[in-house]
């Protein structure tokens, strides 16, 4: 009952008062350090309150929980050294990071985390030490496999055609060589090496990436923006499509320049996954990921009944004429292509003024020009505009989530002798087995100090008014009189120099 008081306090909009409420509740706690503790409890969704705190964007009660769990190690002047415990933050020995779960989220608030202490800190020095010269050696390595996979597609086994030709536009040259042709040659060994590399690192990329898919949810693991999730769909969509090549490759079976052209584009449109490790690139991948999964895929949706409409009267309007005058609409799915391309304004109207052409293709090409490139195109692009001036106003907060996705990422498929574990272990101080980050702080000259000494002269005088008051109405005359010189000694004393706000002062200092 405990814990779940505690975890409605988490989220109550009062923070003032759920703060109090929350340290009144612990209070009465009696195993307030071992693994019992209210606070230690997770929910049902494995959260505790501390984690909790985190996923609703509550920085009042996260900077609350957080200063009931630092410990002051010395303090010379304006300089504070100070222990704060990491053990839930760290994601180097938790199954549900408390940093993963701040970035996946859907609650901007949360995100506003990753700029408190001890959490920026943390991520910095994870970042800084391990996350960025992995990631650009990573990015280097896929690089470098990439180029290798696109020499081997580059030089696939092809010989002449010896077939006959079954129609005027047929215009192939080469076809597929056999399994038992394709490996001959010394340059045909070489390219087998290259292959077996660019298989083994499908496979690997399966196998690093499945796992997560289970342990995470589909669902969630390609919906989030700032996780990848674009990008995973992309990189494993390539890896199947080079399985599937190489099955096509050992039966022999022809058309495998289609999943191979698949995956040629994928593997090299994944590069673009590796821009979020640098604060310039990073936030544009995301206005990437934002305008085509949002804005381009309501789009395609209008774009595709209007293509689909004026395509069909193109077909029907060229039907009956000759196909060797003007090719783009000898049949329907070249009508497509052509209706494609004319929507882009990637080609002109096609047209041909040796011979006379249909009266309705010029009134259909006027209606098709005004809805197309200057209703629908302007459309987008205003749509476009919209996303791009929303994403920019984030853009920092954006990438420093981006940098703690990718670090945590790092940080679990790496082998651990690759990535220590970061901070202090609390029995070099006597603090148990608790995980510590050792933080400097320069403490700002007293305006905080200040004001906490006012309210504690207000105090004082508040407390000597009403006890005067009290003595007043019990004393006698005599008593009385001395009780007056007393309060106005009291007062004067207390407007300049409080005895126990001095007390305070000699004890700060």
């Amino acid at each position: 009952i405990g814990n779940t008081v505690l975890h409605i306090l988490v989220l109550q909009p009062n923070k003032t008062f759920a703060c109090h409420m929350y340290s009144l509740m612990l209070s009465y706690d009696r195993s307030k350090e071992g693994p019992g503790s209210l606070e230690l409890i997770p929910n049902n969704e494995g959260l505790t309150p501390f984690k909790l705190a985190g996923v609703e964007g509550n920085t009042v009660m996260f900077q609350y929980l957080m200063q009931k769990r630092k410990q002051n190690l010395w303090s010379f002047g304006p300089l504070t050294t100070v222990l704060y415990d990491i053990t839930e933050i760290d994601s180097w020995a938790e199954d549900q990071s408390f940093l993963e779960l701040i970035v996946s989220t859907k609650k901007r608030e949360a995100r506003q985390i990753l700029d408190l202490t001890p959490v920026k800190e943390l991520v910095s020095l994870k970042w800084n030490m391990y996350g960025r010269p992995y990631f650009c050696f990573l990015a280097l390595f896929y690089i470098l496999y990439m180029v290798c996979f696109t020499m081997c597609c580059v030089y696939r086994p092809l010989k002449p055609r010896t077939g006959n030709r079954t129609s005027s536009r047929d215009n192939t040259v080469y076809v597929q060589k056999m399994l038992q042709e394709s490996y001959v040659a010394y340059e045909d060994e070489l390219r087998l090496v290259g292959e077996l590399i660019t298989v083994i690192g499908a496979v690997v990329i399966l196998v690093l990436e499945i796992p997560d898919i289970l342990r995470v949810g589909a669902a969630k693991y390609f919906g989030q923006t700032i996780l990848g999730g674009p990008f995973h769909i992309i990189v494993i969509t390539y890896a199947c499509m080079i399985l599937v090549t190489m099955v096509m490759r050992l039966t022999s079976t022809t058309g495998e320049v289609v999943p191979m052209s698949f995956a040629l584009v994928l593997g090299w449109c994944n590069v673009m996954y590796f821009a979020r490790g640098f604060q310039m690139l990073g936030p544009f991948t995301i206005m990437i990921q934002k305008m085509i999964f949002g804005d381009l895929m309501r789009f395609c949706w209008l774009m595709a009944v209007v293509i689909l409409g004026f395509a069909s009267a193109f077909y029907i309007i060229f039907q009956t004429e000759n196909p060797e005058n003007l090719g783009q609409f000898y049949n329907y799915p070249m009508s497509l292509f052509t209706t494609f391309e004319l929507f882009l304004t990637i080609i002109d109207g096609p047209a041909n003024y040796d011979v006379d052409l249909p009266f309705m293709y010029s009134v259909v090409y006027f209606a098709f020009a005004v809805i197309a490139t200057l209703l629908m195109l302007n459309l987008l692009i205003a749509m476009m505009g919209d996303t791009h001036w929303r994403v920019a106003h984030e853009q920092d907060e954006l990438w420093r989530a981006q940098v703690v996705a990718t670090t945590v990422m790092l940080e679990r498929k790496l082998p651990r002798c690759l990535w220590p574990r970061s901070g202090i272990c609390g029995r070099e101080f006597g603090l148990g087995d608790r995980w510590y980050l050792r933080i400097e702080d320069r403490v700002d000259p007293n305006k905080h100090k200040m004001m906490r000494y006012t309210e504690a002269f207000k105090a004082q005088d508040r407390d000597n008014c009403d006890k005067g008051s009290e003595k007043l109405e019990t004393n006698g005359d005599t008593l009385c009189k001395k009780d007056l010189s007393a309060l106005s000694l009291s007062r004067s004393t207390s407007r300049t120099s409080s005895h126990r706000g001095w007390e305070i002062l000699r004890r700060n200092t």
